[in-house]
């Protein structure tokens, strides 16, 4: 067995893994005990990272070879070699413009690409195109952090480290949620608050009562936008009560003045009515905040995507210059990056609004800095065109060419209704992919198989500004290249048109090389990394600054009290709490916000790859207050209408305490490929973000996902269809596609993967859920009987399929069994009919269980639910634990045996159970448990007379 010492594709933790390999085929995965960044541990995500590259996911959801659709709309694609694709780019990308300009050509791409790769599209962009039209996905989750830290202190730049963690008498968590989206990050607080449980205050901050509120000493569970209002009313109580660092600001800072003429109106009583919570509470977190020692913000989503994002990370940053809770251990404004590289890609410049080094692309001696660098004679000056700016471009017909890499906004992007025509718009869409299933594919005339985790060389930067090596364990599978191979040929190609008889600007040969262009980029700047060297990162992951002639990188910024501006203070910005970017009202009564499963990671392309990742979460599911249900007349478990301004969905409603009162809450994950139907206007559905908005902050270009306004209804769907099958690991990916086909034709679908169990372990299994008004057509009866290989005649060696069929009342089985006598199991299945009718069927095949026992009702219409709800057991508890698929009812038994303290009947429960032993991502869940189960009745000893 190989080893290869790599890091985490998914969040920004940056965790250090393991990967192990025979030579030719990824394994295993663990994590690094001696990466800085997590010290061995992963979570459940990273932990199944080997199950992503299985041979099965290889064969059946990689794109391994370059395709081209001839026929725009056509599902049928054509395959065609590196050269052909290659050279087809160049020559319509050169054809654009010079028939449209340079800026009729757009470039969007991935806060999961590395570095090396976000330099190559960069220089390709700007230096050959020409053009400033390229952005990045992270424009979606970091571009409001950027906006607050230069407009604060002077420079994108988090100040802090991981070990602030434990050095802070006080985390302040605001907008974010790490025990599920940053769960090595939420381990380490953790530890730090066991380790001090007197002495360490937790703050969360956030309208839902998250996992990482249930920990927290205090919960402002603020109204949705009211963050502003909640930062300035607490820094109203620090100037009243004389909770200021009055010698920090006179020194190292300027315009407080202003700011405090601002928040004089910010009372704590009139704030605490604004944000609906106690001005008690309001008062106890600015006492915190300001008189701790050391006093650690971490921030997220939830503050950044908004209209008002970057007022909203000011207002932050605002508490910790008045308060000096920054340049110091255990003390500072830490944004927690959302993606693997978003960090690298700020640093090599890869959005519309920045330059290499953390230059601007408006001030012309940074344009020209990099222009020198790169040899050519100048850089574009047009503002490029921000994501949502982009695509709204391309919608009127701006945008000609679209080129995009490693991201999905046929799912990611808000608005969803005017990405999809900017998409059918566009005259030529390449989409540059590892995994053939995403959404965007679609529309794309060109597919470039990309490599991924486990298959390239290269470099990621983290949340605390740790540069890490990504290596490669294997080559990649098929024709699939390195991301920065794929742009350079191309460029390669560009240039003999456009700059001929030059020398390349491409002449790369690893990625290396591009590495070494962009550290020259950084030289003399806040974020030098001229000290290092692949060789350096080898040994250690290290953090910037890190300039020439310096052994290591530093821990933390700004501990002499000098910031990145031009005269070296900090800058206060006062911004007033207003309105979010929409109202609720009559018609939209309801607050929207999106968010993070524990164990999926954006829109699944590469998690939804692992069946056992849908274990705790199964299906998609609106989250809402149990009054709100009561109120509204909604039924838990109910499928419900969720409408917005812009789009609608059908979903199932969960009730839900930590919700707020007129909130709702949805994963953000559940795009098209796995939750769809149609509109009352026969339109297909597109997901979640049919109903975000795209109105975005001024500053920042970063749309408002955490709130929008809508209405949620009872929707009528009587007839309801269930069509699942099991089948051999490599065959799962063409069943799921016959399935998504025929999503559309219904008004609510969810085609979701289904982890085998019993003999069907080591099967993929998918299911079909769907519902709809009328009765489904014979023909379309026919098309699902068929993409399940349960119409015609039975193939030699298959079982026979059992038929049920009642053309009058609309009834359907189609059923087909595995083995013989007591050992048949149910391995494909198809039910039409109203409500519950048969509903069990599907449990049954979900459950594996032996078919003999209710041989008498497979095909009979009037079997007794309540019977076979009995004969059946009840579908399988909730997994909490994935590492060893611990389930609630297991839990909640051994719980209901425990005595003594909270802290004991946890430490009991991990011993006979071993759940929350390995990742602890399921801690929080457990700890929830344990709260909600009373401890057993203490048995009085026996007394022998």
């Amino acid at each position: 067995m190989q080893e290869t010492r790599s890091t985490c594709p998914y969040c920004g933790v940056g965790c250090g893994v393991i990967i192990e390999s025979d030579g030719a085929q990824i394994t295993g995965v663990r994590g690094d005990s001696e990466h800085p960044a997590n010290f061995g541990r992963l979570c459940s995500k990273g932990a199944t990272l080997h199950l992503t590259a299985s041979p099965a996911v290889l064969k059946s959801q990689r794109l391994l070879q370059p395709l081209q659709r001839l026929d725009r709309g056509a599902a049928a694609l054509q395959a065609l070699d590196w050269d052909s694709a290659s050279q087809q780019v160049a020559d319509k990308l050169a054809a654009v413009r010079a028939e449209h300009g340079p800026d009729a050509i757009g470039f969007y791409i991935s806060g999961q690409l590395l570095t090396e790769d976000y330099h190559a599209f960069n220089k390709l962009a700007r230096a050959v195109v020409g053009t400033n039209n390229i952005d990045s996905n992270s424009r979606l989750c970091m571009s409001a952090a950027v906006s607050g830290y230069k407009q604060t202190l002077g420079s994108d730049a988090p100040p802090c480290s991981y070990e602030d963690i434990e050095q802070a008498d006080c985390l302040f968590i605001a907008g974010a949620n790490p025990a599920w989206a940053h769960p090595i990050l939420f381990r380490r607080i953790e530890a730090a608050r066991q380790a001090r449980p007197q002495g360490q205050k937790v703050i969360v901050v956030d309208p839902r009562r998250t996992e990482s509120a249930e920990l927290a000493d205090l919960h402002l569970q603020i109204l949705p936008g009211t963050d502003i209002a909640l930062f300035n009313g607490m820094l109203h109580a620090c100037v009243w009560e004389g909770w200021l660092d009055a010698d920090f600001i006179a020194e190292h800072t300027e315009g407080f003045a202003e700011l405090k003429a601002l928040v004089r109106a910010s009372t704590p009583s009139q704030v605490a009515k604004t944000c609906g919570i106690r001005e008690e509470d309001l008062l106890t977190a600015a006492r915190w905040f300001a008189r701790s020692p050391a006093t650690l913000s971490l921030y997220c989503m939830g503050l950044n995507q908004s209209s008002r994002g970057t007022a909203k990370n000011t207002a932050l940053i605002n508490l910790h210059l008045a308060t000096g809770q920054i340049g110091r251990p255990g003390a500072g404004p830490f944004s927690l990056t959302g993606q693997p590289n978003a960090m690298g890609g700020r640093e090599a410049g890869g959005m519309a609004t920045l330059l290499p080094g953390h230059r601007d692309p408006g001030h012309a001696e940074d344009r020209a800095d990099i222009a020198r660098l790169w040899g050519v004679d100048a850089l574009p000056a047009t503002p490029g065109k921000t994501a949502v700016e982009l695509f709204e471009a391309a919608a009127r017909g701006e945008i000609k060419a679209l080129w995009i890499a490693c991201t999905n906004p046929a799912h990611s992007m808000p608005e969803q209704a005017l990405v999809r025509a900017a998409l059918a718009a566009c005259e030529f869409v390449v989409l540059q992919e590892a995994f053939a299933g995403t959404a965007t594919a679609a529309f794309a005339d060109l597919l470039l198989p990309a490599a991924t985790w486990g298959e390239k060389e290269g470099t990621v930067t983290n949340s605390e500004r740790r540069i890490s090596r990504v290596r490669a364990a294997v080559r990649p599978p098929g024709q699939a290249r390195e991301d920065w191979q794929i742009v350079s040929d191309v460029a390669r190609r560009l240039e003999l048109q456009l700059r001929p008889g030059q020398p390349s600007l491409f002449a790369f040969e690893s990625p290396e090389q591009l590495w070494l262009e962009h550290r020259e980029a950084t030289r003399g700047r806040d974020l030098d990394i001229t000290g290092l060297t692949y060789a350096k990162l080898e040994k250690q992951p290290q953090q910037w600054p890190c300039p020439e002639g310096q052994l290591k990188g530093a821990k933390r910024l700004y501990e002499d009290g000098c910031f990145a501006t031009a005269n070296g203070r900090a800058r206060f910005v006062a911004r007033s709490h207003g309105p979010a970017a929409e109202s609720t009202d009559a018609r939209h009564p309801l607050v929207l916000s999106t968010g993070r499963l524990r164990d999926q990671w954006h829109g699944m392309s590469r998690s939804g790859t692992v069946p056992r990742l849908f274990e705790a979460e199964s299906q998609p599911a609106l989250r809402m207050n149990p009054q709100d249900l009561l109120r509204r007349h909604l039924k838990d478990g109910a499928l419900v209408r969720v409408r917005s301004r812009r789009g609608e969905l059908i979903v199932p409603l969960r009730a839900d305490d930590n919700v707020g009162r007129a909130q709702a809450w949805l994963p953000m994950h559940w795009g098209p490929e796995f939750l769809s139907g149609r509109d009352t206007q026969g339109r297909a559905l597109s997901g979640v973000n049919a109903l975000t908005q795209p109105r975005f902050c001024p500053d920042a270009r970063q749309p408002e996902l955490k709130y929008a306004a809508v209405m949620v209804e009872p929707v009528a769907l009587p007839w309801r269809v269930s069509a699942a099958a099991w089948l051999p690991a490599g065959q799962g990916a063409a069943l799921r596609a016959r399935l998504q086909a025929l999503m559309a034709e219904f008004d609510f679908a969810q085609c979701l993967p289904v982890t085998g169990t019993g003999v069907f372990v080591g099967h993929e299994g998918w299911m079909l859920e769907a519902a709809c008004a009328q009765r489904p057509s014979a023909e379309l009866q026919q098309r699902l009987a068929a993409a399940l290989d349960l119409a015609g005649v039975a193939k030699a060696g298959d079982a026979p399929v059992l038929r049920y069929a009642d053309s009058q009342r609309g009834r359907c089985r189609l059923l087909r069994l595995a083995g013989e006598g007591q050992q048949a199991r149910l391995q494909a299945l198809l039910r039409i009919g109203e409500g519950e009718e048969g509903a069990w069927l599907a449990q049954l095949w979900r459950s594996a269980a032996p078919a003999a026992p209710y041989g008498r009702w497979l095909l009979n219409a009037e079997a007794p639910v309540s019977e076979m709800a009995q004969c059946l057991q009840q579908p399988a508890s909730p997994q909490v634990c994935n590492c060893f698929d611990v389930r609630e009812d297991r839990i909640r038994d051994c719980l209901s045996r425990q005595t003594g303290s909270a802290a004991e009947r946890l430490a009991a429960l991990q011993g006979e159970l071993r759940c929350g032993t390995q990742c602890g991502s399921c801690l929080p869940t457990l700890r929830r448990l344990v709260a909600l189960q009373a401890p057993a009745p203490m048995i009085p000893e026996e007394v022998t007379p």
